[in-house]
């Protein structure tokens, strides 16, 4: 466990309040009378609450059946109710499979919404644990193991974050809070996938594609549920508090703000801290310095020496100079700023790559993994070249993590933007093929992305957004950014070509919004991956961009593809509505546009 401050809603506190939380049901009312389907699953409320001694009565002229068996009118409305909740998934038939032999005659419809995400875990464990039975020479195999091994840490932590928000809220509370269960349900997904895609092509590959299919399933059908929670609560004639209110107001959008407008998960000593400003009231808890002016000479070394019980923000201060270090902020690390004296001042730098036997996954010069990560002022750096091919910078699974005025450069892959909620603004990012991918929930503001010069037989692409199932929350949103070629690619940009993105999956999502493009651009805009691969399913969106290559005339005319005109619908991939950003960037003091510039 960890011993840092907990980010989000899992404190010891809240898990004290969980236990009692637990002990108490809500007890719902309903027809005893199944006459349409809705009075069914009001029905099944009223029937799962009922002490279990009145079904052990002998069955005499009352009709019961002996030995707690469940009438007929009992499985008949559980039934229906397990229908109507598995309605808008994608896999049915193993959704009411898994939800009835998880659930019975006394479960209650929380008790039902929890089964969905709890039943994922156990199949997840089966399908994980195949890697490590594969037997293979090949050290990029080998390597593929070990990293599934920490995959799957990472599904079973936000498993448990996701069961236990379902916890330690009431039903009605649910559906208000059921986007941060969906970002944690697709981060599992994209964990799923990495292990996959670690594999070379091949027999082995194939064995793990095969072993996490149910898996991938049941978190899509768990995604699809929670996303129409308040579709399920209404059928049980169950009130929820904010569901009339309109979309954006403050109250329903960010049902977490107290009255001080700070997040209720914010402790109380980052409340002291985050109501100030960014950088000038946060006071290092040690500094970092090549010259030997701070209490460490490494990044890695003041990580290694943070006290196992410190609780709280701790905030490491980067002093000018290059840290030729790969760094790793785990899991247990949560709260963790690092601030630089510029971004290109303060570099971190590394080269690892893929052409010399490592996986993308961990190529990365610095990962970050616990929640909570702030960097403002950095730089991140892959030296490895265009020659290597993938070759990460900087990969972040951090939730609510924030980035301002950082550097990452790179040249294919540079920013691994992985899985969760992140917000990058006026940052520099630069590269050639692909050099923004991942799958997190991640909007970046008032950045510049550099397209720099690839090897003679490359192309360029910004971004490759890789969305593995529609009813995710993730996407790329690219807002007030500007799209330039680096000065090296200006004498050659009429013929190399270069694009804003293509689909790295079946449903990969990406919004450019309000942002400048240079010329260099082609006119089509986007490329294929391979054929027709994910053009019908894929999510491009383009509004209101400006600047010569921001022309749409020549636009791809894939099905997925639309360039937004009508306003509410562009506002729906603000940092209010699609990131939920507000309520944790505002405290920190990161300035930050919550709707459209325009």
């Amino acid at each position: 466990m960890s011993t840092f401050s907990d980010f989000g809603p899992l404190t010891e506190r809240r898990r004290a309040e969980l236990k009692q939380k637990q002990r108490k049901r809500m007890v719902l009312a309903g027809s005893s009378v199944f006459v349409v389907l809705i009075v069914v699953i009001a029905g099944v409320a009223v029937i799962s609450r009922q002490p279990t001694h009145e079904a052990s009565k002998g069955s005499g002229s009352s009709g019961k059946p002996a030995n707690n068996a469940p009438s007929t009118t009992q499985m008949h409305a559980i039934s229906k109710s397990v229908e109507v909740i598995c309605s808008p998934t994608d896999y049915k038939d193993m959704c009411i499979k898994s939800i009835t032999k998880a659930t019975n005659t006394t479960s209650s419809p929380k008790d039902m919404i929890r089964a969905t995400v709890s039943v994922i875990h156990d199949e997840l464990g089966n399908a994980f644990s195949v890697a490590s039975l594969l037997k293979s020479n090949d050290p990029r195999v080998k390597q593929a193991i070990e990293d599934c091994n920490e995959h799957y840490e990472n599904v079973k932590y936000h498993l448990a974050s996701t069961l236990n928000g379902i916890d330690m809220h009431k039903l009605d509370d649910l559906p208000q809070r059921s986007h941060q269960f969906r970002v944690w349900l697709s981060a599992v997904v994209s964990y799923q996938e990495t292990c996959i895609d670690g594999f070379p092509d091949g027999d082995l590959k194939t064995k793990m594609e095969k072993a996490m299919k149910d898996g991938k399933e049941l978190s899509s059908n768990a995604l699809a549920i929670l996303a129409k929670l308040s579709d399920f609560l209404s059928a049980l004639k169950i009130k929820i508090p904010g569901i009339n209110r309109r979309l954006l107001s403050e109250e329903s959008a960010h049902p977490e703000l107290d009255k001080e407008g700070i997040p209720s998960w914010v402790s109380d000593e980052d409340r002291r801290i985050l109501v100030g400003k960014v950088k000038g009231n946060l006071k290092p808890n040690v500094v970092v310095a090549k010259d030997g002016s701070g209490a460490f000479t490494s990044i890695n070394a003041a990580l290694k020496a943070i006290p196992k019980e410190y609780q709280g923000r701790y905030v490491i201060y980067v002093k000018e100079g290059e840290y030729d270090e790969q760094v790793l902020i785990p899991k247990k690390m949560a709260n963790i700023t690092m601030i630089g004296d510029g971004s290109q001042k303060s570099m971190i730098t590394g080269n690892k790559n893929f052409v010399d036997g490592i996986t993308t996954y961990k190529t990365a010069t610095v990962a970050v993994m616990g929640d909570g990560f702030m960097a403002i002022a950095m730089g991140f750096r892959n030296t490895a070249g265009a020659i290597k091919h993938q070759a990460v910078a900087l990969r972040v699974q951090s939730d609510r993590s924030i980035f301002l005025n950082c550097r990452m450069e790179g040249y294919q892959d540079t920013l691994y933007a992985h899985s969760l909620s992140q917000f990058y603004r006026s940052c520099v990012i630069s590269g050639t093929i692909d050099f923004l991918f991942g799958d997190a929930t991640a909007v970046f503001q008032n950045c510049i992305f550099t397209v720099r010069r690839p090897l003679d037989n490359q192309q360029n692409i910004v971004t490759a957004q890789g969305r593995i199932n529609p009813h995710e929350t993730t996407g790329f949103v690219l807002q007030k950014c500007k799209i330039v070629a680096d000065k090296a690619l200006i004498p050659d940009k009429a013929k190399i070509k270069s694009y804003l993105g293509r689909p790295w999956k079946e449903y990969s999502h990406t919004m450019i919004m309000e942002s400048e493009i240079d010329d260099f651009i082609h006119p089509d805009g986007f490329l294929p991956w391979n054929g027709d691969f994910a053009l019908k399913t894929l999510t491009y969106r383009e509004f209101k961009n400006n600047g010569p290559g921001a022309t749409t005339a020549g636009r791809v005319k894939w099905p997925g593809y639309k360039l937004v005109k009508d306003k509410a619908d562009a506002t729906k991939y603000t940092v209010t509505n699609f990131l939920h950003g507000e309520p944790w960037i505002r405290p920190t003091g990161t300035p930050v546009k919550t709707g459209l510039y325009m």
